[in-house]
């Protein structure tokens, strides 16, 4: 039996963090609204990456919830750091870069939104937890990423 933790299928979103011109990614599931109004989300990120440094150096980013057919590029964002490994080098290389509302952002996604980082909480474990505003969004596709489709996929054990 799966742990409890796992037993929702989650969202899987990219969160893109912007600093000095450069743009990196990671994937995110520890995401959740926590807010109606104003629309505030809680992301978990995890510690010792290139996303944790940017988050602590910036005040804004734009989470990503990928569309279903992304999924071959979690193991690139996901499973490899921007500390050793240029994503934006990489991103740019496949063509999977758009701009939306001024923002380098991936193409395709289901959904956009636009952050405003309002407080951060270091807490026991392997992520920082930060609470941002939700400054603009798009949704454009129904059709989500979520982790049950990643299983399938073989690229998650849950």
């Amino acid at each position: 039996m799966q742990r409890p933790w796992n037993l929702p299928s989650l969202p899987v979103y990219s969160l893109a963090t912007y600093l000095d011109n450069g743009i990196n990614m990671n994937i995110c599931t520890y995401v959740s609204p926590v807010s109606m109004q104003p629309k505030i989300y809680a992301i978990a990120v995890y510690q010792n990456t290139q996303t944790l440094q940017w988050m602590n150096r910036t005040d804004e980013a734009v989470l990503q919830l990928l569309h279903a057919d992304q999924y071959k590029l979690v193991r690139t964002l996901g499973q490899k750091t921007g500390i050793t490994f240029n994503k934006q080098q990489w991103l740019e290389k496949n063509h999977h870069l758009t701009l939306w509302k001024t923002f380098p952002a991936l193409s395709g996604a289901a959904a956009y939104v636009r952050l405003k980082k309002i407080n951060t909480i270091s807490i026991e474990g392997d992520h920082i937890l930060f609470l941002c505003k939700a400054l603009q969004y798009q949704s454009l596709s129904a059709n989500i990423l979520t982790t049950a489709i990643l299983s399938n996929k073989k690229i998650i054990r849950i």
